[in-house]
């Protein structure tokens, strides 16, 4: 299976350089992020569909793979563990998921829950529970990187699976609070997409307009649009942007019964606005690129 990026981001560190940071893509639009601590010469991998690339990277770079960091139980999250336990490696392996995950975690070693420390390395993480996506989703904060998983993307959110409205927006209002420079480091390139729709429900935003222009450059040339920042993430996101006028008054106008009334129903209208995917037809022509 081809994936849709053909230049994965670079690698980068966390705010002290204790760790780097490493982007595997996998399957057709997933990313594993491999943190690595070159001072223990250890890896952990926050989710994937498979182990391939991971076991790759990490031999070529000389490293171990230690550690795994699961957000929540779909598949294409948990497919690592699964796939190291066929290879007969997750055994050794610490594993790390929610206490509250919906289904079983392959090889779950430390549950975690809100407000927990997991470290790695040299370096303190922090659990949040960011559930809407599904029952159970955690994201883990390493300095000022933020493996989020479905629950915010770049430009959007993940579908609400469990839900309910509320609590994914409740969620994202969380994250939505961290540093602005907190890079957004989430499973998946839907960012077109995700800003097509942002586009067609605040078309007059001068930062997304901005945002698409430079999408667009940078998927032309197959690279990675991913991560992001929290910082492009409230300026951009329609998600995080529901004390908007212009976002309101868009959604009023397309969808019939659109309750608008607190800043959770009008998340709710707009995911479900999204849903309907009248977005889709917007022609490529009316975008800023």
């Amino acid at each position: 299976m081809q994936h849709v990026v053909k230049r994965p981001f670079p690698v980068f560190h966390s705010r002290s350089g204790a760790l780097e940071i490493h982007q595997v893509c996998a399957w057709q639009d997933n990313f594993v992020w491999v943190m690595v601590d070159r001072n223990i010469g250890e890896a952990a991998a926050v989710d994937g569909p498979d182990a391939g690339g991971t076991l790759e990277l990490c031999a070529r770079l000389g490293v171990r793979l230690t550690t795994i960091l699961n957000t929540h139980t779909h598949p294409d999250h948990i497919g690592i563990n699964s796939d190291l336990e066929r290879r007969g490696l997750l055994k050794d392996m610490r594993v790390v998921g929610s206490s509250r995950a919906k289904n079983p975690i392959p090889g779950l070693s430390e549950p975690v829950g809100e407000g927990d420390t997991v470290r790695f390395g040299g370096v303190d993480g922090r659990v949040m529970l960011t559930e809407g996506h599904q029952n159970g989703h955690v994201s883990y904060i390493f300095e000022d990187i933020l493996f989020c998983g479905d629950t915010m993307f770049a430009g959007g959110c993940g579908y609400l699976f469990d839900g309910p409205a509320e609590k994914m927006h409740a969620s994202l209002q969380r994250l939505g609070q961290l540093p602005p420079e907190t890079r957004v480091c989430c499973a998946h390139e839907y960012t077109q997409d995700n800003l097509r729709f942002a586009f067609s429900v605040e078309p007059q935003n001068p930062e997304l307009r901005r945002r698409i222009a430079d999408v667009w450059a940078r998927r032309a040339r197959g690279e990675s649009t991913v991560p992001s920042s929290i910082g492009l993430e409230r300026a951009t996101n329609p998600f995080l942007r529901v004390d908007s006028e212009e976002l309101q008054a868009q959604v009023a106008r397309q969808l019939e019964g659109a309750d608008l009334t607190q800043p959770a129903n009008v998340f709710a209208s707009t995911r479900k606005l999204k849903d309907a995917k009248a977005y889709k037809q917007l022609p490529e022509a009316s975008l800023p690129v």
